[in-house]
């Protein structure tokens, strides 16, 4: 099945340092980028972390401290990525919970200034947990009927990625839509306010602390009762974008 686009949308994937998305780098990004006249364009670019790659990471991903020892850092190909991802639509597998938050922390440490809470995400894999419940070299091989030979490479999880979300709108006809703003809807489990999570939008549409002593309470109100709450998460280790969506709630409710 040939997706409905209204827009480009860009199937990523990132090979990285660890899973801390606020410590942990990029190792490697592969990105395919599918135009609503189903062109594409793939990129796949070695990434210098500026750090040591632990021997578990590459262990999973197979890219060690020479392999990247004279690649760009992710500083120097930021706004080229940013210019190929602006104005798309974005999909990955487990993107919602782990990539596009290191993502979004790579492109505000480089100062790249590209707001990809405008964009609509789409995470394949929410999408299969919900109907099959599966990794996704078993989505590949159950709805693709072929075998991830390159698991753990960018280039071949984001094309498996793209290739698993065809199959699934051909799979389930009547269950899912072949329309960008339905598929992201869909494949959220929750309406998070930043990419990690700490902040969620409640269903009387406040934007609500999501952890801690004031879990469930209202942003703006908490900066009211306890200003120094706001200082406290400025200088503890929490992800910039985190830190960047409440200094704008903070803003806002002056």
């Amino acid at each position: 099945m040939k997706l409905k686009l209204d827009k480009p949308i860009v199937f990523f994937d990132l090979e990285t340092t660890g899973t801390n998305t606020v410590q942990d780098r990029i190792v490697e990004i592969s990105y395919l980028k599918v135009w609503p006249n189903g062109n594409e364009d793939m990129h796949t670019r070695r990434v210098n972390p500026e750090r040591h790659i632990p021997e578990e990471a590459t262990s999973v991903h197979h890219i060690t401290d020479d392999d990247v020892r004279d690649c760009p850092t992710f500083k120097e190909i930021a706004k080229e990525i940013a210019r190929d991802f602006e104005g798309c639509d974005i999909a990955g597998f487990n993107s919602n919970r782990f990539d596009v938050p290191l993502l979004a922390e790579e492109f505000l440490r480089a100062g790249v200034d590209i707001d990809l809470s405008r964009h609509r995400f789409i995470d394949v894999q929410v999408i299969f947990h919900k109907m099959e419940q599966r990794t996704l070299s078993a989505a590949y091989k159950f709805y693709c009927g072929k075998q991830l030979t390159d698991a753990h490479s960018a280039d071949g999880d984001t094309r498996a990625t793209y290739e698993v979300l065809m199959a699934q709108l051909d799979r389930y006809p009547d269950e899912l839509k072949n329309d960008m703003t339905w598929l992201s809807e869909f494949s959220s489990f929750s309406k998070n306010v930043d990419f990690a999570g700490r902040i969620i939008r409640n269903d009387k549409g406040q934007d609500v602390f999501n952890f801690g002593k004031y879990k469930d309470m209202p942003v703006a109100e908490v900066f009211r009762r306890d200003p120094g709450y706001y200082s406290w998460i400025l200088q503890g280790d929490f992800p910039l974008n985190t830190k960047q969506v409440l200094t704008r709630i903070k803003l806002q409710s002056r």
